[in-house]
């Protein structure tokens, strides 16, 4: 059974760094593509950052130049740094995995809560 566990979050003050952290268990396959993707309140989950297995990364708009996603093979993890955290950063953050063995599959964490708040 594929899991995806995160860890990280929690309440900063703006301007503050955080990093979170997800590490996949129970895959069988090539990790294509691992990343995060956000939920603010009243908003649609977006995409905020995802690297491919040969360290190709992409960020949204919003936060180029103040995260930095990173990915370890062996360990089948992805932490995301984020720097100069800024309120509408708050949301809740979801690791996904998406898995080629044969046929492409999507897996997503449980979420982890980041709160910006002074």
């Amino acid at each position: 059974q594929v899991q995806l566990v995160e860890s990280g979050g929690g309440l900063v003050q703006p301007g503050r760094s955080l990093t979170l952290s997800c590490t996949a268990s129970g895959i069988i396959g090539r990790v294509l593509l691992m990343g995060w993707y956000r939920r603010a309140p009243g908003k649609e989950r977006e995409l905020v950052a995802d690297v491919g297995d040969h360290g190709s990364p992409s960020y949204a708009d919003s936060v180029k130049g103040r995260f930095t996603i990173s990915r370890d093979n062996v360990k089948d993890t992805v932490y995301l740094q984020m720097n100069t955290l800024k309120p509408e950063d708050t949301a809740v953050y979801y690791c996904n995995a998406q898995v080629l063995r044969g046929r492409l599959d999507v897996y997503w964490g449980q979420g982890t809560q980041v709160t910006v708040d002074s």
